[in-house]
């Protein structure tokens, strides 16, 4: 058999290669996004790790903010509400790709449902449970206020001291970023001049992250959460989020400290020993330096923009502490359930074991979802909220859904919210007359569907209240 022959014969078996190929690349793909092949991939039901994030989650610079605008406030139509929702929800196909299990809310600004479909059932929340988290947030705290990360002078100890900034760095971000952040390197620069400044060339080097208390991980997180990377211990004290080359820190106090410790050897400061566990004095003359984190309100936006896990978290412990209560997640849930009782907000069903909404233990209503933004709303400290959701097919969580055709493109604003088998959508819809619509859709059986069918599905009910004239004609008195 000649070169030329033996060419000739292995065509077909290289053309069959690429087309078996083909067939196993498409089974894969369908297996994927279908669910079946959950077991395989993950071992069970995927967690939030196997989603993968939109590109506007990794955004270097922060984009215009759009500012809701709404023209007119007044009284929704209910029937005209009715009529744009309902169909969606009764269609057979449709309700095979919600399925079994589905809770919508909508409301007007003015406190008005207009719709509801078994709005106070409580429903596991995904991430919409941070919609909570935030309006707590912007409630107890002040807006404009900041977290301190010190170092203070304990004899010949410097102590680093955690003040649970989320967004601390190791070192000054080279481009900027959504938020402010401070950063280990300058805090080690101001205190090697302060201790050069004092004549103190040697020190040793203690961390206190005591600020936080209680377990690091939520009981109602995944047993392998923490381990598989999902998510960093939550710590008062941490750089970079406990993430160094693509690896969470089982430790981020420590490997905080250790980075530290680099730093102030590179000022010229002699640091003896490993950095190790130590309360700082409470005396305030002994303070070395501090850097300060982003704001309240800058941290509350990028942590619902990006969906942020570590960021909520943190200041779920926040909001423990500004309630008079501990810095956990006991602390904190407590303190968001009686934030939202005491604005009025429904609380049925109610069940907060996390801030972030990892936990599959949680429980929300949606019309506990669809009250909080309405109060917020009313509020002038909490209305920033409002604003910080991302915008339908153009930032944030919501920058790959609602394409060019949708009628919710740029109309929606909202909070999502995923887990395997779990979709919601919470936030604001400007129908055509330019009324805000407020509302929820929450599902939280869909394991066997594909989740991306079931995301369009949900927001095409949003959709469809961006494209009602479902509020009061300007023209008419």
């Amino acid at each position: 058999m000649t070169r030329r022959d033996r060419g000739r014969v292995a065509l077909p078996w290289a053309l069959g290669g690429l087309f078996l190929a083909v067939v196993l690349v498409a089974g894969v793909g369908l297996g994927w996004t279908s669910g079946r092949l959950n077991p395989v991939v993950c071992g069970g039901p995927c967690g939030p790790e196997a989603v993968a994030p939109p590109e506007a989650l990794t955004l270097d610079a922060a984009p215009q903010r759009v500012q809701p605008d709404p023209v007119m406030t007044g009284a929704l139509d209910p029937d005209a509400v009715r009529a744009a929702v309902q169909p969606l929800l009764e269609d057979p196909a449709r309700r095979a790709e919600l399925g079994d299990r589905l809770g919508v809310a909508v409301v007007g600004l003015d406190g008005t449902s207009v719709f509801a479909r078994d709005a106070a059932e409580a429903f596991v929340p995904a991430s919409t449970t941070k919609l909570l988290t935030a309006y707590a947030a912007l409630s107890l705290l002040e807006p404009g206020s900041r977290f301190s990360t010190s170092t203070v002078l304990d004899g010949n100890e410097v102590v680093l001291v955690g003040g649970g900034d989320p967004y601390l760095a190791s070192s000054r971000p080279e481009r900027p970023t959504r938020v402010d952040r401070a950063d280990l390197r300058t805090l080690a620069e101001r205190t090697a001049a302060a201790l050069d400044d004092a004549g103190v060339g040697e020190v040793s080097l203690g961390y206190d992250a005591g600020l936080f208390t209680g377990p690091s991980a939520s009981p109602g997180w995944e047993d392998s959460y923490v381990p598989g990377q999902v998510v960093t211990p939550v710590s008062a004290l941490w750089a970079d989020q406990g993430v160094r080359d693509g690896i969470r820190s089982g430790d981020p106090a420590r490997a905080a400290a250790d980075r530290f410790a680099g730093y102030l050897q590179d000022e010229g400061i002699d640091v003896d020993g490993d950095p190790d566990r130590a309360d700082a004095p409470p005396d305030p003359q002994r303070v070395l330096a501090a850097v300060q984190s982003a704001t309240v309100a800058q941290i509350v936006d990028a942590t619902l923009v990006r969906s942020d896990n570590e960021a909520a978290e943190v200041l779920l412990r926040h909001v423990g502490l500004a309630a008079g209560g501990p810095g956990s997640f006991e602390g904190g849930t407590d303190a968001v359930a009686a934030t939202l009782t005491e604005a009025g907000v429904p609380v049925q069903g109610l069940r907060l074991d996390d801030g972030s909404g990892l936990a599959r233990s949680n429980r929300i209503a949606p019309e506990t979802l669809a009250g909080v933004l309405r109060v917020a709303a009313s509020r002038a400290s909490t209305s920033e909220l409002l604003a910080d959701l991302p915008v339908g097919g153009l930032t944030g969580t919501l920058e790959d859904r609602f394409d060019e055709d949708s009628a919710g493109r740029g109309l929606v604003r909202a909070k999502t919210g995923t887990l395997t088998g779990v979709h919601s959508l919470a936030g604001y819809a400007t129908d055509a007359r330019g009324v805000p619509i407020v509302f929820a859709v929450m599902v939280d059986d869909t394991e066997g569907v594909n989740p991306f069918v079931t995301q369009a599905a949900i927001d095409d009910v949003a959709a469809a209240l961006a494209a009602c004239t479902c509020g009061p004609d300007a023209t008419q008195s």
